[in-house]
């Protein structure tokens, strides 16, 4: 995809309410192409394929822009977690596996950059790091916190602090997305597949919840 602002084809003759969300993606590609501080409205409404003017229309400014990404874009991904994590029947070390497997899903979609964008921009634009913390990184600790929760409450984890460890237990897959959009590209060959990655992870983890460590399941 072009990184000029140039409108991508076909996008006229839209209605009138599908504009905001042709907007909101067109900031999303260009925040994470070019970073938040770097991208301008004028841009966005480029790269949207409406008036300059347009996104003024909708969006108080490019903070208010940005808080639209996360609330159309990630939010309802928390849903569909939420969801699945409301009607899982299995051992929770597999609905473990599913989420970060899951989450890597996301990773390739265009949502993957927004991680490192924030944690690039957080210095210069506290409001958008705040509301990211509040919105993102909470909902997203407090979900883990559930899936651990319930592997303690069914005999499947041994005893500990819940939230503490969701932080311990996300932590690496943030770190595995700021890597995939910053340094990984550079690393020399031969260079770890995410899969690898996380089979590595999972090992490790899993090992260190179960309630019998030495007693692990084989899928």
């Amino acid at each position: 995809m072009p990184d000029d602002g140039s409108p991508p084809p076909q996008r006229r003759n839209r209605r009138k309410d599908a504009r905001p969300a042709e907007v909101i993606e067109a900031a999303r590609d260009l925040f994470i192409s070019r970073g938040f501080a770097a991208t301008k409205l004028e841009d966005v409404a480029r790269r949207a394929g409406v008036s300059v003017g347009l996104p003024y229309l909708y969006f108080e400014n490019k903070v208010g822009l940005f808080k639209a990404v996360v609330e159309h874009s990630i939010l309802p991904q928390f849903r569909l977690g939420e969801e699945m994590l409301d009607g899982f029947d299995g051992p929770t070390e597999d609905l473990l596996r599913t989420m970060a497997h899951k989450y890597w899903e996301l990773e390739q979609s265009p949502l993957g950059g927004l991680p490192k964008l924030v944690i690039a921009e957080a210095g210069n634009f506290p409001d958008l790091a705040r509301f990211y913390i509040d919105h993102v990184v909470v909902r997203g600790r407090a979900l883990f916190t559930r899936v651990l929760q319930r592997g303690i409450d069914r005999g499947e984890f041994r005893p500990f602090d819940a939230p503490t460890m969701a932080r311990v237990v996300a932590a690496p897959l943030t770190m595995l997305s700021v890597w995939h959009h910053s340094l990984a590209p550079f690393e020399p060959e031969p260079r770890p597949t995410a899969h690898s990655y996380l089979d590595a992870y999972l090992d490790l983890v899993l090992h260190g919840l179960r309630a019998n460590p030495g007693n692990p399941r084989h899928d």
